[in-house]
């Protein structure tokens, strides 16, 4: 395989990976990790998707800051801060094979229930945020998995796709940012990673703009149900891994 096919491969990758998480408010590690994996040292994947994840979450609040609900993201954030600590201790004591598997039959559990129910809010206010924040803290200090909780919360308080995407990006914003601090002192945030971000910088322009279109055209109701079926998809594939990992 030559050098520019792979880069293309990257470029590709990252690209779909951008329109997911433009279009829905979340997905892009799902969708990018474990494809650009097969192309480039997972060491050097994460932190590039975590780039992308800045990138996307400053153009989408330079865009749609008014949609953002300030208080939902404030307790999302700082209680994010208070379970990342203890996701670095799951991640040491805990078996992550049962602990995906826990979460995969969690999610499955929820989005089924969602979509068989057409997804009705159940959450009236804010006051709640925190075990959600408290959840994608433990899961993004553990596997990198911050987004089922927030998704979980954003779908329970039914708020519109505009407000949905543009709050998710009012955490990700600060949440990336730390984790991208946390690589560079880790030596992770190599050349290498610079060079292919800034070489896909063109196309996840081009991709968040995209979705913020597709985003706008999803009615309400379409949101919902596209957003469950994401889950759906990150349940399957953490049971998948769970499964691996016990075979």
């Amino acid at each position: 395989m030559t050098e520019s096919l792979t880069t293309i491969q990257i470029l590709a990758v990252l690209f779909v990976a951008t329109v997911v998480r433009s279009t829905l408010g979340f997905g892009e590690a799902l969708v990018g990790v474990p494809l650009l994996a097969l192309f480039m040292p997972i060491e050097a994947a994460a932190p590039l998707v975590v780039l992308i994840s800045i990138t996307v979450a400053a153009i989408a609040l330079m865009q749609d800051w008014r949609h953002v609900h300030l208080r939902s993201a404030g307790w999302l954030v700082a209680s994010t801060l208070i379970g990342m600590p203890l996701g670095l201790l799951l991640l040491t004591r805990a078996d992550g094979g049962v602990v995906k598997a826990c979460l995969g039959l969690f999610l499955a559990g929820f989005s089924a229930y969602s979509l068989l129910h057409g997804g009705r809010a159940v959450l009236e206010d804010d006051r709640l945020a925190w075990p959600f924040g408290l959840g994608a803290g433990v899961l993004g200090g553990a596997y990198g998995m911050n987004g089922p909780p927030l998704v979980m919360y954003g779908t329970l308080r039914g708020w519109s796709p505009q407000r949905f995407r543009a709050t998710l990006q009012g955490y990700f914003l600060p949440a990336s940012t730390l984790s991208m601090a946390g690589y560079w002192l880790a030596g992770l945030w190599k050349a290498q990673v610079t060079r292919y971000y800034l070489m896909s910088l063109p196309g996840v322009l081009v991709a968040t703009f995209l979705g913020r279109a597709l985003n706008r055209r999803i009615q309400a109701r379409s949101f919902v149900r596209w957003v469950n079926i994401g889950l759906l998809v990150v349940a399957f594939v953490l049971l998948a891994q769970s499964l691996r990992g016990a075979g």
